[in-house]
């Protein structure tokens, strides 16, 4: 008769623990950046659901403000405008727009996000206008993340100003101007006439989908590493069975 003994091996069982704890580790944090998406756009959904309000001198960066829309009057100031490099609208590549307003009754500056521009195939920097002189702003708050790997150089504040940038860095930014620029941004909204470009701002909820479709695999993944470990350690052996008559 053939019978079935579970005899598993040490360095199997911890080589498969090591790699399930990876896989739950990697579903677990696809999962939450799932869950972070999804109360992200609740916010957006919220505050585009409002008036949008005064932007307040003391904002900070808290779910009470987050996304929030926000109205102020101010003026551009493009001497330290930054473009923001490899920014993908309709498989074109081109630039974000990002230019520092002086905020009436405020002495500190906010930047701007007046959306995309398609870039040059020479790799040029694009030609736009800046209006001048005092406009109404509206447009959504968003605070950069503080920490984002880059391979620029950094660079010397003594140098000459360099608008191509490849990501927003708000320290970086304001230990560079000589002015003091508020910790967060403002997204112009679609509709405003303040010398805004193409805003069609990426919404969180497109890649929900995408997150949670990864969490699951990973867990798929330590799932089928259970499986494979129970099944590879199941041993057959063959034992007679005399009867005795």
């Amino acid at each position: 008769m053939k019978r079935y003994q579970f005899k598993p091996k040490l360095l199997m069982t911890v080589a498969t623990l090591l790699v399930m704890a990876v896989c739950i580790r990697l579903g677990f944090w696809q999962y939450g950046k799932a869950q972070a998406r999804i109360v992200a756009q609740q916010q957006i959904d919220q505050g585009l659901a409002q008036m949008p309000v005064p932007l307040s001198t003391d904002i900070e960066d808290n779910d009470q403000w987050r996304y929030k829309r926000v109205t102020f009057k101010g003026v551009y100031m493009p001497e330290y405008e930054i473009l923001l490099d490899n920014r993908v609208h309709n498989t074109k590549a081109g630039y974000q727009i990002v230019t520092p307003v002086k905020v009436v009754g405020d002495d500190q500056y906010v930047l701007i996000n007046r959306g995309w521009v398609e870039g040059k195939l020479n790799r040029e920097l694009p030609v736009y206008e800046t209006p001048t002189g005092e406009h109404t702003f509206v447009g959504d708050l968003f605070f950069p993340i503080d920490k984002v790997f880059s391979l620029e150089a950094k660079h010397d504040g003594n140098a000459r100003w360099l608008p191509l940038w490849q990501h927003i860095d708000m320290p970086r930014y304001q230990s560079q101007v000589p002015f003091d620029v508020k910790a967060y941004m403002v997204r112009l909204a679609p509709d405003s006439q303040a010398g805004g470009f193409v805003r069609e701002w990426p919404a969180p909820k497109n890649r929900i989908s995408l997150h949670l479709g990864y969490a699951y695999q990973w867990f798929g993944f330590a799932f089928t590493m259970f499986v494979i470990y129970i099944v590879l350690n199941f041993k057959k052996f063959k034992k007679e069975i005399e009867d005795n008559e």
